[in-house]
């Protein structure tokens, strides 16, 4: 018989075990899941106890157990579910962000210890948040499509990642109070149904200031906020802002005669916090995630050199199946166009106009 709780009788056993589905939903195996798993194991490996439960709560047990053990593995190898890359691969990883990135050491270390410390860890006390900061085409949109795409099969297209973009989402200043309920709605929302949501907020330097604080209480220290735990979520930002100060240190190595391989980070974080805390021009500006250190990592992108298109041309080169011609790659990386003016060190797009340079050479 089931007691009041719910907690010996086979009534309470597929209460117990429609629990289990709910939480296996979220991507989770919580205490429910387990009891349902063992209860699995004595309906199968007990006959006597099978005989003695009457035909409807055995019925509503069996179901319990099809639907929220056996049926979402089923559906889960067809179709994408929650966390369902289960183990991060470091050495995956670590191949995409070798193989793609391209001067950016300082960005490869972070991500990859931040991004596979964080999906092994099982009791995170708050969300990942990244802050990747630096001039267009160093590589922030790749990064986010790299992690995205090392944790669920459909990467950015997965319906588990959401994309932000500033001037698309959040256009008018003067409805800054109705992006932030919606804001607020579409987080809880998504990280409800899947704990190991993936949110990517793009150009924040264009985005009004204080609206991104809306989403602080979801960053914060707590195991709940209103019901939901976000711990297991993944916050990223990408932002321009910051990116002059990135190249004032990158410059000062160079002109020192020093390898860009030799900047640390904590020659850049502090003054990139600051800097993005500061510019009235960014989403970011006295904004209370920064100020509460509830950014994880203040990621810097480093502006490209001449070498690092040459690399960027190569890999297009292949991916559309072309051998590597090195004269046409000498020549598409010369059309670019460098900086400081005297110097011209760093390219000021970085790889992002490659591509469609490329496509000159390629004419069919």
């Amino acid at each position: 018989m089931a007691s009041a709780r719910g907690g010996t009788g086979s009534a309470g056993l597929a209460a117990v075990l429609v629990r289990g589905r709910r939480e296996n939903a979220q991507g989770g195996a919580g205490p429910g899941m387990k009891l349902g798993r063992a209860a699995l194991g004595l309906l199968l490996l007990a006959p006597s106890v099978v005989q003695a439960v009457e035909p409807i709560s055995l019925g509503l047990a069996l179901a319990g157990v099809l639907t929220g053990y056996i049926y979402p593995r089923l559906y889960c190898l067809f179709a994408e579910c929650c966390g369902q890359k289960r183990s991060l691969s470091r050495e995956a990883l670590q191949k995409d962000l070798d193989n793609k990135l391209f001067g950016q050491h300082l960005a490869k270390k972070i991500i990859l210890n931040a991004v596979f410390g964080f999906i092994n860890n099982p009791k995170p006390k708050k969300p990942l948040t990244l802050s990747l900061h630096g001039w267009t085409g160093t590589g922030k949109n790749f990064v986010s499509k790299i992690i995205a795409e090392n944790i669920y099969e459909g990467g950015l297209n997965s319906d588990y990642v959401h994309l932000f973009v500033a001037t698309l989402h959040f256009p008018h200043a003067s409805n800054i109070t109705l992006y932030k309920d919606q804001l607020q709605l579409w987080i809880r929302g998504n990280v409800s149904a899947c704990a190991r949501s993936i949110f990517i907020f793009d150009e924040m330097d264009k985005m009004h200031a204080g609206l991104i604080d809306a989403i602080k209480p979801f960053l914060d220290y707590y195991d709940l906020v209103d019901g939901v735990s976000y711990q297991k979520a993944i916050f990223i930002f990408l932002s321009n802002a910051g990116a002059e100060r990135i190249t004032d240190v990158a410059l000062d190595f160079w002109r020192s005669g020093k390898q860009r391989e030799d900047i640390k980070l904590k020659d850049i974080e502090h003054a990139l916090s600051v800097s993005v805390f500061n510019n009235k021009n960014s989403g970011f500006w006295h904004s209370s995630l920064i100020d509460r250190n509830l950014i994880d990592y203040f990621v810097p992108f480093l502006p490209l050199e001449y070498k690092h298109l040459k690399m960027c041309i190569r890999v297009e080169m292949q991916s559309r199946g072309y051998e590597t011609n090195e004269d046409i790659v000498s020549r598409v990386a010369e059309e670019m166009t460098f900086f400081p003016k005297e110097e011209r060190v760093f390219s000021d797009k970085g790889c992002k106009t490659v591509f469609t340079k490329l496509d000159y050479y390629y004419d069919d």
